[in-house]
């Protein structure tokens, strides 16, 4: 895998600027929950394709509606990149479900259980030896 060069790396980072603007303020869809960030973008150093990696917060069911109406707006935001970003090419892009926050927080909650057991169980192991 080839390492990102300096033009990448900004490129990157101006279409992920622009990208999460036009998602928070440019598409009225009602599919589209009001909670949706992009939380990373990779573009091509061809310019051609893009991978979005969109973060939504809820249930499965206003994930998958979510990215569907991401999907179907997907010519309209291709069009606002091009008018905000001068680009050589407006890359095709193609969204993906990024879930590594979600498993995040679920990790950090099962964290936060067992490390809750272990203090309840020296709490209580502590009491015996006292008696």
């Amino acid at each position: 895998m080839r390492k990102n060069s300096i033009k990448n790396t900004r490129v990157n980072a101006e279409v992920h600027k622009e990208l999460a603007e036009i998602i928070r303020n440019g598409i009225k869809d009602p599919r589209i929950k009001p909670m949706t960030s992009v939380t990373a973008v990779e573009v091509a150093p061809d310019l051609k394709t893009c991978k979005a990696y969109i973060s939504v917060l809820g249930d499965a069911e206003a994930k998958k509606d979510t990215l569907a109406g991401l999907r179907s707006a997907e010519s309209y935001i291709r069009r606002q990149l091009a008018k905000t970003v001068n680009l050589r090419n407006t890359p095709e892009i193609r969204f993906i479900l990024d879930e590594s926050i979600e498993y995040g927080v679920t990790m950090s909650k099962l964290i936060d259980e067992v490390s809750k057991k272990d203090t309840a169980s020296e709490v209580h192991e502590d009491g015996e030896d006292s008696q």
